[in-house]
């Protein structure tokens, strides 16, 4: 099996959101005070049986298949959603945490005949910012820790109803990448799984009625558990698009312990080809439902070997991650909610389902979207019990400055499909949302990407490529240098970016005394707040034509009159703690 680009790097914060709280107070040396036990109903004895290739998990003596979904939502609102995952089909939840927030999850998830794959967070998680890095042959403090407090949640939980069983780690085999390389990666990932293989023996001596596993993002983890975690009683893997694969790579690798996957649905960002703006193609509401049910039934084809699965994911999450993966953004049930209802035998015979979406698109070019103009957007869509269907349209910019939000816009519904609203201001490729909802609790979610540039001026840029100075450059920092000529070069990806303070300015010479009548600038998220524009004939006495004291960003468009053969941008306060940067500084005769 392949090995796919590092998935939470460009994944959802839906997962992260989970991360246990104590993995960070941990970081800091703080222990978590176990809290005083509390009488509960003895667990559940839960096995590993059989033999090579022939292997199933038994709770109490009886055969049990994982039918899961992780857990987004928190686990004081458990009560809220257990019943509603029960109805699916749901007989697991996988959390990435365990601490004493677990109790009313574990509670609730057992009065529901739920069980729960319980996770232990360790450093450094999968994909950049997942929780810093740690030397695993050297820091005897941290696993020292970790091997003190895990082991004091499994005496904590060791007999609650609602444990299926442990899971220690979530990617970081992978993740180890984000901090090391060579031959040392190869060193720390042994040392790695030898810890994790020293925890799952901690765990055992306190807990022997439950199983033990470990999470990776990619079977090419799993040779290390194999020569370096032999006390694991199974794998485990998170494994979206490439979960077919799965399969033959435990085939060809030899193994002798069975599987789980433990995180999977439709192709994420790293695994779809990116479209005409050049940013990751994300998947339509019915290909992602096909998704699920594809997943499920490749897990379930591997009979003897694959034990279950928890797809991902059952959260209420309402950003760029979550409309690309949860079930239930908002709490509007997704087409993909009901496939993996269906794939686990959920009653689906008297369910309201989702509008379907069969198409979304911008009028005229999505490569060229003007800044703060209106913007046509079509779309196409039924709901399968007649309800009727109501639109929202939302924005986001992560592809611009990393933002996870999503920003509603006013929608003016023109009729027969169509939808007007007004572009965003600042340029960059923007993901577009389109909602269609039915007013039962269901939705409907397409998403496309738009390219969003400078508006058109009228009249031709007299200050294209012309000689240009400026008070400072950044010679290197980032995608620096940074030179003044960046900003009259035409091309919107260059700029100048001047040094960290004020004021500062950038001039063009227009060669001859010149008249304009439009100023356009371009900024990068480096702005004014405040700056003048002036004119000169001799490069040395200044007449301010325009002044603005409160910019914000994007791209400034002012219609100014002026004469002269110099005309320059004199910057007075930042936006940001950074410099001044531009894009582009166009003057229009």
């Amino acid at each position: 099996m392949s090995r796919p680009r590092t998935p939470t790097s460009r994944l959802t914060p839906a997962r992260r959101l989970t991360a246990p709280l104590t993995a960070g107070l941990l970081t800091l040396g703080a222990l978590t005070a176990l809290p005083a036990a509390q009488a509960h109903a003895a667990g559940s004895v839960v096995k590993v049986t059989g033999g090579q290739g022939d292997w199933q998990l038994t709770v109490d003596g009886s055969p049990y298949t994982v039918k899961g979904l992780t857990w987004g939502p928190s686990p004081a609102d458990a009560d809220r959603y257990l019943p509603d995952l029960a109805s699916m089909g749901v007989n697991t939840i996988r959390t990435w945490g365990t601490d004493a927030s677990s109790r009313p999850l574990l509670d609730s998830a057992a009065a529901h005949g739920v069980k729960v794959i319980a996770g232990f967070w360790l450093q450094p998680g999968g994909g950049p910012g997942s929780g810093g890095c740690v030397n695993y042959l050297t820091d005897t403090a941290y696993k020292d820790q970790m091997l003190a407090e895990f082991p004091r949640w499994v005496q904590e939980y060791k007999d609650h109803p609602g444990v299926l069983m442990w899971n220690v780690g979530n990617e970081s085999v992978l993740g180890l990448q984000n901090c090391y390389g060579g031959d040392e990666l190869e060193r720390q990932r042994d040392a790695y799984t030898t810890f994790v293989n020293d925890v799952a023996k901690k765990i055992h001596a306190v807990d022997p009625n439950h199983p033990v596993t470990s999470t990776d993002a990619w079977v090419g983890a799993w040779p290390y558990y194999q020569k370096n975690a032999p006390d694991l009683d199974l794998y485990a893997v998170n494994s979206y698009d490439a979960v077919c694969d799965v399969r033959s790579a435990w085939e060809q690798g030899g193994y002798t312990k069975p599987y789980i996957v433990t995180e999977s649905g439709p192709a994420g960002e790293w695994e779809v080809p990116d479209d005409a703006n050049g940013v990751p193609e994300e998947p339509t509401d019915r290909a992602k439902a096909q998704g699920y049910t594809d997943a499920w039934n490749c897990v379930t084809g591997h009979r003897g070997v694959a034990l279950g699965a928890t797809l991902f994911h059952y959260g209420t999450e309402y950003d760029f991650g979550g409309i690309w993966f949860n079930l239930l953004p908002a709490g509007q049930k997704r087409l993909s909610y009901y496939a993996v209802k269906r794939a686990y035998g959920g009653d689906t015979s008297h369910d309201n389902t989702p509008p379907v979406v069969s198409g979304f698109g911008v009028e005229g070019d999505a490569g060229k979207v003007q800044a703060g103009k209106d913007l046509v957007l079509t779309v196409r869509a039924t709901d399968p019990d007649g309800d009727p269907i109501a639109y929202e349209v939302l924005a986001n910019s992560n592809y611009i400055d990393q933002s996870k939000q999503l920003t509603p816009l006013p929608v003016t519904d023109l009729g027969g499909g169509r939808l007007k609203v007004t572009a965003p201001e600042r340029p960059g490729v923007w993901k577009l949302y389109v909602k269609a909802t039915d007013g039962r609790g269901n939705v409907g979610v397409e998403t496309l990407s738009a390219r969003v540039v400078p508006p058109a001026v009228d009249g031709t840029n007299v200050a294209l490529g012309k000689p240009v100075t400026a008070s400072s450059f950044q010679p290197s920092y980032g995608d620096c240098p940074c030179t003044a000529a960046n900003a009259v070069d035409g091309n919107p990806v260059t700029r100048w970016a001047s040094d960290w303070s004020d004021p500062q300015w950038l001039q063009v010479d227009l060669g001859t005394r010149t008249g304009f009548r439009h100023v356009q600038l371009y900024w990068e998220s480096s702005y004014a707040k405040a700056y003048t524009v002036q004119t000169s004939d001799d490069g040395q006495n200044w007449r301010t034509v325009s002044a603005v004291t409160d910019g914000n960003g994007g791209v400034d468009t002012l219609d100014v009159s002026g004469t002269g053969r110099y005309v320059r941008v004199n910057g007075t306060a930042r936006g940001t703690g950074y410099g001044y940067s531009l894009y582009e500084f166009g003057v229009y005769a």
